[in-house]
């Protein structure tokens, strides 16, 4: 997300990283989501992106609605669309196909 905004920007991760005063690797594993970010250092991060905190959370709030959508859609699906074969088909006579 804040990688997004960055590129959005134009600016380069080091000018972002002096700006917000972040280590460059430690900048990189938030963009890259290995590290979370506290709400001080997403502040300065903001900031140096002249970026509103609530526009960040807006963005990140929009695209777990998403995610959420997608999993709640893959969750119905799952319980309507089976992966097995019942038994009483398995086992029940097979009537030959008649030929047209």
């Amino acid at each position: 997300m804040l990688r997004n905004v960055r590129l959005r920007k134009g600016a380069t991760l080091r000018q972002v990283a002096g700006r917000a005063s972040v280590a460059l690797g430690y900048l990189s594993e938030i963009e890259r989501g290995q590290k979370e970010a506290s709400s001080e250092i997403l502040a300065s991060v903001a900031e140096a992106l002249e970026t509103p905190l609530s526009q960040i959370y807006h963005e990140v709030g929009d695209r777990l609605v998403v995610h959420e959508g997608l999993e709640q859609r893959e969750q119905r699906l799952a319980g309507v669309i089976p992966d097995t074969v019942p038994d009483d088909i398995l086992n029940s006579p097979r009537e030959p196909i008649a030929a047209h």
